[in-house]
């Protein structure tokens, strides 16, 4: 095929750009199949899930500090930590091919002294058990959630950790809130059953706390704070948002994508001038897509029946889909980045810190792309981007308007990151561990990777 060779052609050129370097695996190897690893969002662990189990590996040793066991009778898929949890708490949930997401508990001794239990948690973790692991008799497995009739794909956790969603092989996503008294309680009621997707629900995740999520002047005064995208095996992603009345609607469809959209994920970093976080999604059909939400400034139109029930097309992709006028939204996708995969891409990770894009797949390959920035961005109509974006028309009803058009750079790439295997997961973590300089650890940034070898993999970005 005459696209086959842009992708070595395009990777030699840039890959001066940096470089990624292997730094020792994370011990021991599970010796079986890993399908993803997820940092702490503020402590130096990051846990992964493979078989009935979940590892929980320090980042301070490279090593094992807690594993969890006998929870499932199949395959872990998925892990989220619970976030915003008081000292010396933790608390995570699994998703299961079993059908099932279960809770667990940290239940391992405090730390000292009490003037300073962050940092007493952090030093517990990072020296517990001389990097052996203790076992899973730390953990408690204190609850079941229930519901999906088939293997879940997906779990996650809203940014304030009120809301749980879950996504299946059924089709559905699941929105859980715990409705505890206190922290203890682990009591989960489910809030809604999503059902408008028409294929395996792949992934799902909440928009990050940003302010822009609840401007009323961008229009988002109609909804709760809490966003929610799902993508599918039906070769889309859908928006989804909680209205006045406390029921959760889709407020958009978005389609472009060729195959399966393995993934999403909101961007984790405030934007400049404080636009509303943008989504990257991933797929079968070897892109990777930015979508940005079209914002309202000037309001709804004079006299519009907001309560009306409508099928919306246009903005919302040609998927029908009955919601109230009020509640649609529009997005666009505003980017197909650089050519990097020949086959699935089955994770991508964009940073925080540093506005960098990873992504690995079927093919082992692992790719960091950038954005260009600044006064040297171009603009361009809808129709001179739908031109650029390989004909891809931008998702708009209304007229066409001068956006910005960041492009992005294929900076790098490792092929053959887990030998012959294919690699599940990336992800952005801090630093801690004793090769790092210490006055770098906990805000240097690595990548890890998962693979289906059983190796959890950091690699050391280097910049010339």
């Amino acid at each position: 095929m005459a696209s086959e060779p842009e992708a070595p052609d395009r990777s030699s050129t840039a890959a001066t750009e940096i470089r990624l370097s292997p730094l020792p695996a994370f011990k021991p190897d599970l010796y079986e199949r890993a399908w993803q690893s997820i940092p702490h969002p503020t402590l130096p662990l990051l846990a992964t899930a493979h078989q009935k189990s979940v590892t929980v590996f320090s980042l301070s040793t490279l090593s094992s500090h807690s594993t969890l066991t006998g929870g499932h009778s199949r395959s872990v898929r998925s892990v989220a930590w619970k976030p915003n949890l008081g000292p010396h708490q933790l608390c995570l949930v699994t998703g299961s091919f079993d059908s099932t997401a279960g809770l667990w508990r940290w239940e391992g001794e405090g730390g000292g002294a009490d003037n300073d239990p962050d940092n007493d948690m952090e030093v517990e973790i990072a020296g517990s058990r001389g990097g052996e692991g203790g076992g899973d008799k730390e953990w408690e497995f204190t609850l079941v959630l229930e519901g999906h009739d088939s293997e879940i794909k997906s779990v996650a956790f809203s940014p304030a950790g009120q809301y749980l969603a879950t996504c299946s092989r059924d089709k559905s996503v699941w929105v859980w809130e715990d409705v505890g008294a206190t922290e203890a309680d682990d009591e989960w009621e489910t809030v809604a059953v999503l059902n408008e997707h028409e294929g395996d629900v792949k992934a799902v995740a909440w928009c990050p706390d940003q302010a822009t999520r609840t401007n009323p002047s961008r229009g988002r005064g109609r909804y709760s704070s809490d966003a929610l995208a799902s993508a599918s095996y039906d070769n889309t992603v859908r928006v989804w948002r909680e209205d006045g009345e406390g029921e959760w609607v889709c407020v958009a469809v978005l389609e472009g994508h060729a195959g399966t959209v393995w993934g999403v994920q909101w961007e984790p970093r405030p934007r400049r001038g404080g636009g509303f976080p943008r989504l990257a999604t991933w797929s079968a059909d070897c892109t990777i897509r930015v979508w940005t939400l079209k914002e309202d400034e000037e309001g709804e139109e004079a006299g519009a029946d907001h309560d009306a029930p409508r099928h919306a097309w246009g903005g919302l992709g040609g998927i029908p889909n009955t919601m109230r006028r009020s509640l649609k939204e529009e997005w666009e996708c505003t980017a197909v980045l650089p050519t990097a995969h020949t086959r699935d891409i089955y994770s991508v990770s964009w940073s925080a810190e540093t506005g960098l894009l990873a992504s690995t797949g079927s093919d082992g390959v692992v790719a960091v792309y950038g954005e260009e920035e600044g006064q040297g961005a171009a603009h361009a109509t809808d129709d001179e981007a739908a031109a650029e974006l390989d004909g891809d028309v931008l998702m708009t009803n209304g007229p066409s308007e001068k956006t910005a058009s960041p492009r992005w750079k294929l900076l790098t790439t490792t092929a053959n990151a887990h030998g012959p295997y294919e690699v599940n997961h990336v992800t952005w973590c801090k630093r801690y561990d004793a090769g790092c300089p210490p006055e770098k650890r906990g805000v240097e940034e690595m990548l890890v990777t998962t693979g289906d070898d059983g190796v959890v993999r950091p690699w050391q970005v280097l910049r010339p």
